[in-house]
């Protein structure tokens, strides 16, 4: 995702990331495959951005974070109030004012999956018809907790093939080189019996 201008979101996109993958089981299932994903790597390979302007892995990982709580807020006001106004934010001046470089990436990865616990906590103890109460957000208009749901699990998704695409060009697995075995060595004559040594001469 590019920093500056990042355009407005389109849910549609986020749709079509999940297919018809069930929304609550794929954001239950987030936090470990980014946790695989990143496994193995350094704190430097993870601040290294993939090209100016560009997000890194670990400033991706914050911005998961500070979005799941920003998330569950909405949740929250939407499932307590009568169609409250769901405000946007400028999700670059998270990453770069909320001390997201200052913070190890597991520590990020940590924050974000104990905000998706609480807020999945929440999903499951909300009454159904919960699911279907707006919010109006200040620009993509009327959102459900619903919409929400299924837009924010398909972000996940868009955000890990984000991750595993940087991971893949920036820091490709090494091929182990092929054990070369050499060649044995001949034993020495020496210590062979003199007659074996002398018939060997003939």
């Amino acid at each position: 995702m590019a920093i500056g201008n990042p355009g407005p979101v389109i849910p549609e996109r986020y749709r079509r990331a999940l297919g018809d993958d069930d929304p609550v089981e794929a954001m239950a299932e987030a936090p470990d495959r980014l946790r695989k994903l990143i496994r193995g790597l350094t704190e430097r390979q993870l601040a290294r951005r993939p090209a100016p302007g560009k997000w890194s892995i670990k400033e991706i990982i914050g911005h998961l974070a500070d979005g799941e709580v920003v998330l569950g807020a909405r949740y929250r006001f939407i499932a307590a109030h009568e169609r409250p106004k769901i405000a946007s934010y400028d999700q670059d001046a998270f990453v770069e004012r909320l001390g997201t470089m200052g913070a190890k990436a597991s520590e990020l990865l940590d924050d974000f999956m104990w905000a998706r616990a609480a807020n999945l906590g929440l999903l499951l103890r909300l009454p159904p018809e919960s699911w279907q109460r707006v919010g109006v957000h200040e620009e993509r208009g009327e959102e459900s907790i619903e919409t929400l749901v299924t837009m924010y699990a398909g972000h996940d998704r868009i955000h890990l093939q984000q991750i595993e695409t940087i991971r893949v060009g920036l820091f490709p697995p090494r091929r182990k080189a092929a054990a070369r075995k050499a060649p044995a060595r001949r034993k020495a004559s020496a210590g062979k019996p003199a007659a074996r040594r002398k018939a060997a001469r003939r």
